[in-house]
């Protein structure tokens, strides 16, 4: 039986260290975070999504170009990072807008059709199928089935939906995203156990990682369901020679003090250098056991999830 890994990576310019959004930190994701992923997967001889916001791409071309020479899937993170840019507050107009925009910016620079999608914060309302079918893509990774934030991300009541969608692969409800339908979009869920199987529970919580990479091997063992991991380049560049400053997010002082204070001191745990090993090990495992690794584009097309 075959086992896929499915290894993904969010790019945009988002500091860790100051919770907020920076150009100077995109640069050092440009320069610095990028290069420490594509050396650990061409080490391991891995092809990968990378989901550019349309923000980064625009403001650093290059950084989307430099994944093309190794055969990674050039894919799409919305245009904007923004708290109040979420697809689940935007209306239907403006999710088009920043899906759209994004598509073209990536098109434009990389030369290739951009099918796949990944949202900002995994922030998606039950009419975002609509809006992605509308914008050409084929290929969403933004649901995190049966995972639980515990309100510690935005978005969070929406998110709730994670817990009844479909664990594997399906085709999507043109007017539901967490459910199964008949549209062309094609939903390939983020690996969860309750808690998320993402970079920053591997950098926050490595024992938690350590049973739940087993769990899922498990389960893949027994449905062939593929193992998608989240990370993202931001958590390999090191900013803590600057003073630490948190920006406040959320006026309500009970979503600032769980989604700004506690998580932003969570968060900067093994950032940095510190991550790459870690990383390593997460793949190692998989390696080790016969994964294939592919590409969300790729997978799709292997399991014929791809409508003609």
């Amino acid at each position: 039986m075959a086992k896929y890994a499915l290894w993904t990576n969010d790019v945009e310019t988002t500091s860790i260290w100051f919770n907020t959004l920076r150009d100077e930190t995109g640069f050092k994701v440009w320069k610095e975070g990028m290069p420490v992923l594509l050396d650990i997967y061409q080490k391991y001889g891995i092809k990968s999504t990378f989901f550019f916001t349309g923000y980064i791409a625009r403001l650093y071309p290059d950084i989307v170009r430099m994944i093309q020479c190794y055969g990674h899937e050039v894919g799409s993170h919305s245009y904007s990072h923004k708290k109040e840019d979420g697809l689940d507050v935007l209306p239907y107009k403006a999710q088009l807008h920043q899906l759209q925009t994004s598509k073209k910016i990536l098109e434009d620079i990389s030369g290739e059709e951009v099918i796949s999608f990944r949202s900002p914060a995994l922030r998606l309302s039950k009419d975002s199928a609509r809006a992605l079918i509308e914008s050409g893509y084929r290929i969403d990774s933004s649901v995190a089935s049966q995972r639980f934030d515990m309100f510690l991300s935005f978005g969070g009541i929406k998110k709730l939906n994670w817990l009844t969608a479909p664990r594997l692969p399906y085709r999507v409800d043109e007017n539901n995203i967490f459910k199964k339908g008949s549209s062309p979009l094609v939903e390939v869920p983020l690996s969860a156990t309750l808690f998320p199987y993402v970079s920053t529970t591997m950098r926050v919580f490595p024992l938690i990682t350590n049973i739940q990479r087993q769990l899922l091997h498990t389960e893949t063992s027994w449905n062939e369901k593929p193992i998608v991991f989240d990370i993202h380049p931001n958590e390999f560049i090191d900013e803590s020679n600057e003073e630490r400053t948190i920006e406040r997010r959320s006026r309500n002082p009970v979503s600032y003090f769980l989604q700004d204070v506690i998580r932003s001191k969570l968060k900067v745990k093994n950032l940095g250098p510190a991550a790459a090993p870690l990383y390593e090990r997460e793949i190692s495992y998989y390696a080790q056991r016969a994964y294939t690794f592919l590409t969300l584009k790729d997978y799709c097309k292997q399991k014929g999830l791809l409508a003609d």
